[in-house]
């Protein structure tokens, strides 16, 4: 497979020397751009993939009229998370 390449980036020099600061050994700051820009994607598809089952549950419920109030899910949650919180 062939390979592509991103844009050249213009930063200032304050951010290109926080990033070099940072860098791990043996890391370049190529990869390091290549990572970040990897985890970003990551972290929009899981939005993405986020809401769009929000919106399906949303849809769901209006067709089927059944809801689970605020109050039911946030004091299930506080439950789990006192649950969680002894199990320690």
């Amino acid at each position: 497979m062939k390979t592509a390449t991103f844009p050249s980036l213009r930063v200032t020099p304050e951010l290109r020397q926080a990033a070099e600061q940072i860098l791990q050994e043996g890391e370049t700051l190529s990869s390091f751009v290549e990572q970040s820009i990897r985890e970003s994607i990551g972290r929009r598809q899981h939005q993405q993939e986020f809401t769009a089952r929000g919106l399906r549950s949303r849809d769901e419920a209006r067709q089927s009229g059944k809801y689970v109030s605020a109050d039911s899910v946030i004091g299930r949650l506080e439950e789990m998370l006192a649950t969680a919180k002894g199990a320690k």
